[in-house]
């Protein structure tokens, strides 16, 4: 009877193993978090960025980061995230936790934690699970005056004091480590112009620790600048939709816009004034209304994504590499790396530029060739 059993036992694990092994090409359909078998599944990848949701052409890879363990992940406006070790790729999906497969934004926190802003709300990952953290203060859509189930998370930002800023529909709420507080409820607040903070697309804490906010659709209010006391309201050009917010190797601001490309804001003055916003040039065969993501690199160079071209119609975009300079913001020499419709862009620890594309394309420049990485 023992041999038997025996016999019977190194029978399943050799069944099991080839199981294993049969299965660890496969993109993962059903996981459980519940299960230890499942569990390990969670983290077999593929080569490349595979899709499994039913995106279409004009989904994207949206956003992304490179964590404290140099994993980098990968954000999508249809397919949920992909985390990619260097080797392979991992995706997470709704099936894994995420409460929507549509994710705006990633953070890192201090702790380490990964938080995921989607079209539903936010979800944090903490090295194991993905679960869903509830806004419980962001359940009423004031902007409609109607009852909502979801709120979209378009940003998020971790100050130098730790707390945690969420861009929603519903306005910029805040988190503690504990709970959600919704920004503009603080009364001590002067809210002069009378910001609604809804929609928020971009946030940034500059070098003085001021908090900066960019607007986009629904609310098209611009830029918000946010001192510890006064919220104000700019708008330079008249622009009212900005997509992203970024320093300079100097410590200076470049904002992204919608329709007039970038602007740029000198911080050496002692206090915001509105006034000091001055043009940066941009590719001269970057159409207007094409911008999507600036980048500034580790050698200080400013990058440029686009997903429209030079001609009405054509919808290849480009990258752009401009070597930037205070003394000649208005002189920059420009060189133009690629034509793929562009999205977003992330610079790695080992300085190869990796960009999101229409499609849910992702690519990977290392200074030579771009690579794909996308079935």
């Amino acid at each position: 009877m023992k041999k038997y059993f025996l016999k019977t036992g190194v029978f399943s694990i050799l069944i099991f193993l080839v199981f294993v092994a049969s299965c660890s090409g496969q993109v993962k359909k059903d996981l459980s978090k519940n299960s230890e078998r499942e569990q390990k599944k969670f983290w077999f990848g593929q080569p490349k960025l595979i899709k499994t949701q039913g995106s279409g052409l004009y989904d994207n890879v949206h956003c992304g980061l490179e964590d404290k363990a140099g994993v980098l992940w990968f954000g999508t406006t249809g397919e949920g995230v992909y985390r990619y070790d260097g080797k392979s790729f991992t995706q997470f999906t709704t099936k894994d936790g995420l409460n929507s497969n549509k994710v705006w934004s990633i953070l890192e926190d201090k702790l380490g934690n990964i938080w995921f802003g989607t079209d539903a709300g936010v979800c944090r990952y903490d090295g194991n699970v993905i679960t869903k953290v509830p806004m419980t203060e962001a359940n009423f859509n004031t902007f409609y005056n109607n009852p909502i189930a979801k709120n979209a998370v378009w940003s998020m930002l971790q100050d130098k004091k730790g707390k945690i800023w969420f861009g929603t529909d519903e306005g910029v709420y805040s988190y503690n480590g504990k709970t959600f507080a919704r920004f503009l409820d603080n009364k001590d607040i002067k809210n002069d112009s009378g910001l609604s903070l809804k929609s928020v697309q971009c946030m940034l804490e500059d070098k003085n620790g001021n908090v900066w906010f960019g607007s986009g659709p629904m609310a098209f209010e611009g830029i918000g600048f946010y001192d510890g006391k006064s919220l104000t309201k700019y708008r330079p050009n008249n622009e009212s939709w900005i997509r992203k917010i970024i320093e300079d190797k100097n410590g200076n601001l470049l904002f992204a816009t919608r329709r007039f490309g970038v602007f740029y804001y000198d911080l050496s003055v002692d206090k915001a004034d509105g006034k000091t916003f001055s043009n940066f040039s941009k590719p001269p065969d970057l159409i207007n209304n094409s911008l999507n993501d600036i980048l500034k690199d580790k050698a200080g160079n400013i990058w440029f994504a686009s997903d429209y071209g030079k001609y009405i119609g054509d919808t290849l975009g480009g990258v752009w590499r401009s070597n930037f300079s205070v003394e000649k913001i208005k002189e920059q020499a420009f060189i133009k790396h690629s034509t793929i419709e562009a999205f977003f862009m992330l610079e790695d620890s080992a300085g190869n530029i990796w960009v999101g594309t229409r499609n849910t394309g992702l690519y990977r420049f290392d200074g030579k060739i771009f690579t794909s990485f996308s079935e």
